[in-house]
């Protein structure tokens, strides 16, 4: 009986398929087009907007938050959902959004991603809807006369004095400068009778995120890296399913879910959050911190390179992550030494626990007149780690800017070291800058500017 349900199963199946090939065979050249570029029929029911259009503009949602797992289809939503407010298409809208704002991390991410990448603007659109792009302006403009334009995270101001009627942001959690940022965007999305965005992003617990969460006119779908299996190559899906499913980076990752802070870490994001600011004040001394990786090549761990400096008041200021993967030591040592001179920094700190003499002599080969102090680790990341830790409570440590996978190390290290089993690389070279300049006694400090 089995057996034959299967069968029949089958049977049934292929005849679908055969009715469909000939429904579509008979079908002409344009509407096959049609069919192809319509997103209502391909997309999946996360991938699509709440399809209620309030009248009451009061109880409307204005943002649309999709959090997804890396290729779960988040950057297709979002493009499809800007195409179909351009153009009016309904049930999306019922008018074209004459103006609309691209945003992401970068303006090259923008371009890269949003608009020439394969499930980006130009991509999504039959030939006679398709928009022209204009890299010079950062503007795309379509037939009908709607315009999006470009803009970067890294420079909120540029959307002081604009004006939309929509807005597509794009990985939030990565912005540099977010709440900044999106507080201008909300100021400028002032057309029409309900202005609206969409925001796609894979989750980080970021203050600006847990915001957007919370906002009462926030509509929240989520989606996995998994439900997008059909336009993924399976050995992808397999390989990561393998190494990371079931760990905390593979459910934020790949399931899309929301981590907050490890309740037993060092750090939380809050804590960090309160003391970032934009620029680099007046510093004493700077220091470029080094953890050097054990070995080299494909399977070498990352090499953490931070810099960091101090103020006449013994304030600490993260500068740069510049922490390298799977790097030959010329290439780690030549990176580490760029960064002394672009940041007029006073030395290298470099930790000699596993290349002892090694370390040295391989920045000397790229410079030899760069100073090195060498530390060794006599105690454990945990006990090295905690007194800067209490620095930050202290109030006493700032990033200048945002420093996403430093960050997340930072917040996801406790006794045990990360959750992931990895080694806190970039947190070490914090922990070993931090210390030569707030907690080394022996310090010279010397009045520089950057």
């Amino acid at each position: 009986m089995k057996s034959s349900f299967k069968g029949s199963e089958k049977e049934t199946d292929g005849a679908k398929t055969r009715e469909l090939k000939k429904f579509l065979e008979q079908l002409p050249l344009k509407e096959l087009e049609a069919l192809q570029h319509d997103w209502q029929i391909w997309a999946r029911d996360d991938q699509l907007p709440p399809n209620h259009l309030i009248k009451d503009h009061e109880q409307a949602w204005n943002i649309w938050l999709l959090l997804g797992g890396r290729g779960a289809g988040k950057t297709r939503a979002g493009a499809e959902w800007v195409r179909a407010m351009a153009l009016g298409i309904k049930p999306i809208t019922t008018e074209p959004a004459k103006r609309i704002a691209l945003v992401g991390e970068t303006l090259g991410d923008v371009r890269r991603t949003m608009i020439e990448g394969i499930s980006g603007l130009l991509e999504i659109h039959p030939p006679e809807e398709r928009p022209l792009f204009e890299p010079s302006k950062r503007r795309i403009t379509w037939p009908n006369g709607s315009i999006a334009e470009m803009y970067s995270a890294e420079d909120p101001e540029s959307l002081r004095g604009p004006q939309f009627m929509a807005a597509w942001c794009d990985e939030i959690c990565k912005w540099p400068n977010a709440t900044e940022t999106w507080d201008m965007l909300q100021f400028a999305l002032r057309l029409g009778e309900a202005p609206r965005q969409v925001v796609t992003t894979t989750p980080r617990a970021t203050a600006l995120l847990k915001g957007i969460i919370e906002n009462d006119k926030t509509v929240i779908q989520r989606s996995r890296t998994q439900d997008n299996s059909a336009n993924l190559s399976a050995s992808f899906l397999k390989t990561v399913e393998e190494k990371y499913g079931g760990t905390r980076l593979g459910r934020q990752e790949l399931d899309g879910e929301l981590i907050e802070d490890r309740e037993d870490a060092l750090w939380q994001r809050d804590q960090i959050e309160k003391l970032r600011i934009r620029k680099t004040p007046e510093l004493e001394r700077i220091v470029v911190a080094i953890d050097p990786p054990v070995t080299s090549g494909e399977k070498a761990d990352l090499c953490g390179i931070v810099a960091a400096g101090i103020n006449h008041e013994g304030q600490g200021f993260v500068l740069k992550d510049k922490s390298v993967k799977r790097a030959t030591p010329l290439k780690w040592a030549q990176i580490a030494v760029d960064l002394f001179h672009d940041m007029q920094a006073d030395r290298i700190v470099a930790e000699v626990n596993q290349g002892g003499e090694l370390v040295e002599t391989i920045l000397r080969q790229i410079d030899e007149t760069v100073p090195i102090r060498k530390v060794h680790a006599s105690r454990g990341k945990y006990l090295r780690a905690e007194p800067v830790a209490a620095l930050y409570e202290q109030g006493r440590i700032s990033h200048v800017g945002c420093y996403e996978e430093l960050e997340d190390q930072m917040c996801d290290f406790g006794p045990g070291g990360l959750s992931n089993g990895k080694s806190p690389d970039r947190l070490d070279a914090l922990v070993w800058a931090m210390t030569d300049l707030l907690l080394n006694t022996k310090a010279t400090p010397r009045m520089r500017r950057l």
